[in-house]
């Protein structure tokens, strides 16, 4: 079968017969790409499996309609793990890369190897399901695996000229005040979103003083993570386009805005996980990093309304966009309804 015949729409952004050249020249197998399906998971980026002389591969690439920033972000992903390949923090191992669009034609890519793990947002092993202690150290899991990346020294891998860690925590309000006003070119009003200022304001009159920088990864929760099927151990953290030097405190931050409060049973992401119940608490999850980590807790409500503020603002994003036509009306409201949940979260939390 000819990579041509292979086309479908099921790999829409996936030039086959181009990616098997480029394979070829990079010294990854040879012959037919085969048995190609999407990945799920994300709304922007695409990603793909398939075999190649009976080797697994996942390809990454920006989406379908890429924006300005799209090949950068997936660049900047390719430089971080490349430069984890040595440490212990579980992701997947980076095959190889193509910096530049010409393959595909409108976007750059790379290949990982696959991850054997379960995406708890979406699914649960048969284990995981029969099993309350199992889904409980799951949560513990998560924390641990958050520890093992502010162990990494960034100097020591060569990611200490990664992103702007002076003056981090001051930028913040401001640029995700930006950001909301920049939806205005898209017709958005901006009052879609209560108590946008009153949490901006707190923000700024109660900002703790600069911690030590460390490498965060920028979009820390649940969606994020592969467990292996048969346990409760995290086996990959996923999806470092967002990764940066900067405070690590935001990733715990980012991790409880969305997590299950005690006895809910359900989270602000919906997963099933948190569905399945007996999972650990966010309390729980504190203690396990203040008993494990060497950072001060002081101050973590400051971080929890911070990544309440600024994922919210982000997904809005997908809201506005869906306003415009760019995105599914469907998937534009459940994103305006998380916005709505984070920030009720973040009021609460001031309160």
């Amino acid at each position: 079968m000819t990579g041509t015949a292979r086309r479908g729409p099921d790999v829409i952004g996936l030039d086959l017969p181009a990616v098997e050249r480029w394979m070829d020249s990079a010294g990854l197998g040879s012959g037919p790409v085969s048995h190609v399906r999407p990945v799920g998971g994300g709304t922007q980026n695409l990603m793909y499996r398939f075999e190649r002389d009976g080797i697994g591969y996942v390809l990454r690439r920006g989406p379908r309609h890429p924006r300005p920033e799209s090949d950068d972000a997936l660049r900047r992903e390719m430089t971080v793990l490349r430069a984890l390949g040595d440490t212990g923090v579980p992701h997947p191992r980076l095959l190889g890369g193509c910096e530049t669009p010409e393959v595909l034609g409108d976007s750059v890519f790379f290949l990982m190897e696959p991850v054997d793990g379960i995406n708890a947002m979406v699914a649960l092993s048969p284990d995981q399901q029969a099993s309350v202690d199992i889904r409980h150290r799951m949560g513990l899991s998560v924390v641990d695996a958050l520890l093992t990346l502010d162990a990494v020294d960034p100097d020591e891998i060569g990611l200490g000229g990664m992103g702007r860690p002076d003056g981090f925590l001051e930028r913040q309000v401001r640029r995700w005040l930006d950001q909301l006003d920049s939806y205005r070119r898209m017709g958005y009003s901006g009052n879609e979103i209560p108590g946008v200022d009153t949490i901006a304001e707190w923000l700024d009159c109660h900002r703790p003083p600069a911690a030590d920088p460390g490498l965060m990864h920028g979009d820390f929760h649940l969606g994020n993570l592969m467990f292996t099927p048969d346990s409760s151990k995290v086996v990959a953290i996923v999806d470092w386009e967002m990764c940066t030097i900067g405070d690590p405190l935001l990733d715990l931050g980012w991790l409880l805005a969305v997590w299950a409060d005690a006895g809910a049973r359900t989270d602000l992401m919906g997963s099933r996980l948190a569905e399945a119940g007996g999972i650990a608490t966010p309390d729980e999850l504190i203690a396990r990093y203040a008993a494990a980590g060497t950072r001060s807790l002081e101050h973590l409500d400051w971080y929890r309304v911070l990544a309440c503020f600024k994922l919210g603002i982000v997904l809005e994003g997908t809201y506005v966009r869906s306003l415009a036509g760019l995105a599914p009306p469907e998937l534009g409201f459940e994103m305006h309804t998380r916005t709505l949940q984070l920030f009720e979260r973040a009021h609460r939390l001031i309160e």
